[in-house]
Order: structure tokens, then C-alpha cells, then sequence
């Protein structure tokens, strides 16, 4: 794979998108961190590699399509049942409200670095509320386009997930991930 100047269509038959959750409070180990995945989204990277400043990234995400992939720790296994649960709850009122929400979005304002270690800064609009996030990312040169950004949930009105009275929660802070393992160029045929 090659980063070459050019548009790039993003989606999930190009990478994966995840969010990663942690736990907090004194009933942490009876929880689960959990690797949320992305089924829907789509974006479109402007690639200018000798010049940072007129490249830009945009992506959207179906919040109602977001699916937990894998549940480590906790006492039990995470079973179907959760998971089941867990969606339901990410398109609760206190978390996402999926039904008068339902997209996240990304729209980059800065890009610094090279092709190969670059931050990325931008604002992230979550439930109808809009903050500057800043996604560091890497390209190893061969095939794998890969990055993270930190999310607090609480600077975009999202209450972390609480359980056994407030015992048990996800830790504020989620971390999303990217990994682009095919680019698919949108400016002309592959």
C-alpha cells in the first residue's frame, strides 16, 4: 500500500474503527473493559504528503451500529445476554440517544507531522455537542495505517455506565482506534 497525494475513501471494507472502554470504582473487577467496533461509518482522507496544511479527514459514524466485539475481565464471561444489554444501553438517553443522535462525526481542522507519525486535530460532534479532539496516528510504510485519540465522555454530556450503586462504572476516558489496512482511492479507479 502505498500513501501517495490523493482522496481516500474510509469505511469498514477499508479498516476498522473501535472504542475501547476501562473500568472504575471499587467494583471494577466485576466488570468488563470492552472493545467496541464501528459496523457503520465512512469518511474521505485528502492526502497532501508534502503538505500537511491541505490535507483533511472527515468521518461519520452510525451511532446504532456500534457492537461489542469483546469483553476481557470481570468475574463471568461476557455473554450474548450483555451484549444484548450493552447496546441498549449505548443508545440510552444518559449515553448516546441513538434516536435524536444518530451520527457521530469528525472534521479535521489541523494536520501535523509526515505520512509516517502525524497528529491530526479536529472537532468531534457527540449528542449535538462539538470539542476539539486530537488523533495521533502512524503509518509503518508497508500496509497498516493505524491511530488513537483519547474521548471524555462527560465533556460531551455522556454519564459513564454505572452499576451496583454507583460501585462499578466505566472509567471516564474511552480510547478510540483506527486501523486502515486497504486504501481505496475516491479520486479515481483503483
Amino acid at each position: 500500500m502505498t500513501l501517495t497525494d490523493g482522496t481516500y475513501r474510509l469505511g469498514p471494507s477499508t479498516g476498522r474503527l473501535l472504542i475501547k472502554t476501562g473500568r472504575a470504582g471499587l467494583g471494577r473487577r466485576a466488570g468488563h473493559d470492552l472493545t467496541i467496533e464501528a459496523a457503520r461509518w465512512s469518511g474521505e482522507a485528502v492526502v497532501a504528503a508534502d503538505d500537511p496544511d491541505r490535507s483533511s479527514v472527515r468521518v461519520t459514524v452510525e451511532t446504532g451500529s456500534l457492537e461489542v466485539r469483546e469483553g476481557t475481565g470481570g468475574l463471568k464471561p461476557l455473554t450474548d445476554a450483555d451484549r444484548a444489554e450493552i447496546k441498549r444501553t449505548l443508545g440510552d438517553t444518559a449515553l448516546l440517544h441513538t434516536a435524536e443522535h444518530p451520527t457521530i462525526t469528525f472534521r479535521s481542522t489541523k494536520i501535523t507531522g509526515t505520512p509516517q507519525s502525524f497528529e491530526i486535530t479536529g472537532d468531534l460532534t457527540i449528542k449535538g455537542r462539538t470539542h476539539p479532539v486530537t488523533v495521533h496516528g502512524k503509518w509503518n510504510g508497508d500496509r497498516l495505517l493505524r491511530g488513537w485519540a483519547t474521548v471524555t465522555q462527560t465533556t460531551w454530556g455522556i454519564k459513564p455506565y454505572t452499576a451496583f450503586l454507583g460501585a462499578l462504572r466505566l472509567a471516564d476516558d474511552v480510547r478510540v482506534e483506527f486501523e486502515v489496512a486497504r486504501l481505496e482511492r475516491a479520486d479515481r479507479p483503483e
